[in-house]
């Protein structure tokens, strides 16, 4: 018994899952097909490549999409010829249409293809840059955060100092008058008004 899968698709997976329903659509047969298709490739059930296609691929594909339509168009127009060109043998009109479908096939395709691969490396190096971004933001931000923290530090610091100055200048301040009631040591200033004082009364 076979083991249905249901880990995460990769991306050769989804491109697998892309060229198989694009060569659905131009051969004229129904996406149904193609899921069953790809499901027993990838050990997968239909619904889940349906899912996958519908939900996340399909949308990637959009101008393939619309070239396979068109290459299904000029695949039955060829067809119709064939039938028609009576005079020409089996042989010679079914290589005008292999030719004609190979043309329209691969060589279309393959610029598609390159265009898609060069759409996703510029993705993938937006994608590293925002990373990076992202992670500067993070590392300023942090750093915002320390600086606040020390300024708001320093201003306590700041505030104590300040707080202590004053303390000591109320208490020097207390010492000077009491040195002055008690009859201590004066300071010159003081000193000078005293003498000034004594003239007067003189």
């Amino acid at each position: 018994m076979t083991t249905v899968r249901q880990d995460a698709w990769t991306k050769d997976e989804d491109l697998l899952l892309a060229e198989v329903v694009l060569r659905h659509i131009r051969e004229g047969s129904t996406q149904l097909k193609a899921f069953e298709e790809v499901g027993r490739k990838l050990s997968r059930t239909p619904a889940a490549c349906g899912f996958r296609w519908n939900s996340q691929v399909r949308k990637q594909y959009k101008a393939g999409i619309e070239l396979a339509k068109k290459q299904r168009k000029e695949l039955k127009k060829s067809s119709q010829g064939f039938y028609q060109k009576e005079e020409e043998s089996p042989e010679v009109q079914e290589e005008q249409v292999t030719k004609k479908h190979e043309g329209l096939n691969f060589d279309i395709i393959i610029s598609y293809l390159e265009g898609f691969k060069n759409k996703e490396q510029k993705t993938i190096q937006i994608y590293q840059e925002k990373q990076e971004l992202e992670s500067r933001i993070s590392e300023m931000e942090n750093r915002i955060k320390e600086l606040l923290e020390e300024n708001e530090r320093l201003k306590k610091e700041n505030t104590a100092i300040k707080d202590e100055y004053l303390s000591l200048l109320s208490f020097m301040e207390k010492a000077r008058k009491l040195a002055a009631q008690e009859g201590g040591p004066l300071r010159f200033g003081e000193k000078k008004e005293m003498e000034e004082e004594n003239t007067k009364e003189q």
